[in-house]
């Protein structure tokens, strides 16, 4: 080791011992070091569209049990062909809800901001391909039913909610296991973007109520012009 590299780990190592983080893989470093920290093993992936986050999820080395979600037909498909050499990362096509059946999602042109809720201008005018260009019925299961169906673990395992707006009744479809979840890591609004949906401050309320404290937040979306943040990934642990 040269005397840079050298002076600069030392100087990492003061850094960290204070508090601050100075990796820019977080995910990596804070996120999945915290699952491996509360026993966490599984991940209920809610709302996968193509898999972005199993595919993050295995370059953090997290090699534990995945079962991802995800309703519209053509990100389930692209979902199930990068599962498909996993044997550990399992799929289904359905959107979660507060009771079993059917939905109607309408479908965004990019996909991943499709949602059950109609969609605010506030949306689409930070981020146009946010607009729907369509919808797509598709079959609706619950928390508690894919627990159940899977034979998931709830106490070893991090419940993930990408639902865009509609994470309260995918919640609510969790009441018979919820209190028994290890983690939730969940998509937060601060401002509404989507007709209906709970807002952060009664997130986290609600996350209390459950026994569920927030450990951090990651900064996700935000706006064109204000620069202000509009949406963020909060992590609960109990």
């Amino acid at each position: 080791m040269n005397l840079r590299t050298r002076v600069a780990s030392a100087a990492a190592r003061t850094v960290q011992r204070t508090g601050f983080e100075v990796t820019r893989d977080r995910f990596k470093h804070r996120f999945v070091h915290a699952l491996g920290q509360h026993g966490v093993h599984t991940v209920l992936d809610v709302g996968a569209n193509a898999g972005q986050f199993g595919q993050a999820l295995r370059r953090a080395g997290f090699t534990g049990r995945i079962v991802s979600v995800e309703p519209l037909a053509e990100a389930h498909a692209t979902l199930a062909a990068r599962a498909a050499r996993d044997p550990a990362w399992s799929v289904e096509r359905a959107a979660v809800s507060e009771q079993a059946g059917s939905l109607v999602v309408n479908v965004s042109a990019n996909s991943v901001s499709s949602s059950v809720l109609p969609i605010l201008e506030r949306s689409t005018a930070a981020a146009p391909q946010t607009g729907y260009v369509g919808t797509e019925s598709v079959p609706a299961t619950t928390v508690a039913e894919l627990v159940e169906r899977h034979a998931l673990d709830p106490a070893a395992t991090l419940l993930k909610i990408d639902v865009q707006g509609y994470e309260l009744p995918v919640l609510r479809g969790a009441a018979a296991t919820l209190d028994r979840f290890a983690a939730v890591r969940t998509e937060m609004s601060l401002v509404p973007l989507y007709a209906g949906q709970a807002l952060l401050p009664e997130m986290i309320d609600f996350f209390a109520q459950h026994g569920f404290e927030l450990w951090y937040v990651e900064p996700g979306w935000v706006e064109p012009g204000t620069r202000r943040l509009l949406q963020l990934d909060g992590v609960f642990f109990r």
